[in-house]
């Protein structure tokens, strides 16, 4: 994994915090008395895949894969050889839809991470097979400053926000400096209310070069 550090100024206050140390110790109760994802070592992956200087494009995801072997700290991504979960084939219907790239065999979006897509969830890790059972621990104001940071010191970038939950989010961004592209979520619940058909990578790209910057290669083949 790349290791980036250019986050580290910007966050390290947070560390300071008194939810931080609670938030530690829940996780860590959790891992000695069930399974959780991602694997220790991947929660900050999304950090460690896209430096702070190289996003353009920030996907935001509510919480982890619950699966076994499915998390691994990139929203809505999952690794080399996993099934490709119903809300992530979405994406790439949506995809192929949009800019006609071919549907990936593949459910392993770290191309996207390092042409600078951070790859964002509210709640960076999860108890194994309950899904949102870490959401109100103390992750989301970690989280909400991670946004903070990109809406202050980031160039000007893409925020795709996807559901009810991500929208919310849109309070910490400052839409005459970056742009939003909102939809549905891409789940199978609500992908047919608006997702499909919303053409989110292609209003990412044509938003990006609006500011001067170079559009991201969206395929995964």
């Amino acid at each position: 994994m790349a290791q980036r550090t250019d986050w580290n100024p910007y966050l390290r206050s947070q560390f300071e915090q008194p939810y931080w140390s609670k938030l530690q110790d829940f996780i860590r109760s959790e891992r000695l008395s069930a399974a959780v994802y991602p694997p220790e070592d991947q929660v900050f992956a999304a950090l460690h895949w896209t430096a702070l200087s190289d996003v353009k494009v920030v996907i935001l995801g509510q919480d982890p894969y619950h699966g076994p072997g499915q998390a691994h700290g990139l929203s809505f991504s999952v690794p080399e050889g996993v099934a490709i979960p119903p809300s992530l084939q979405n994406i790439f219907k949506e995809l192929r839809d949009d800019l006609g790239v071919p549907i990936p065999s593949s459910g392993n979006l770290q191309r996207w991470a390092d042409q600078g897509v951070l790859l964002l969830n509210a709640t960076l890790t999860v108890r194994g097979g309950t899904a949102g059972s870490h959401q109100k621990h103390g992750w989301e104001p970690f989280t909400d400053e991670v946004i903070r940071v990109v809406n202050d010191h980031a160039a000007p970038s893409v925020f795709i926000l996807w559901g009810s939950y991500a929208r919310r989010k849109s309070e910490l961004i400052d839409s005459s400096r970056h742009a939003i592209v909102e939809s549905p979520h891409p789940s199978p619940l609500s992908a047919h209310r608006g997702f499909l058909g919303s053409r989110p990578f292609s209003r990412a790209n044509h938003a990006l070069e609006a500011m001067g910057r170079s559009p991201v290669d969206w395929s995964l083949a």
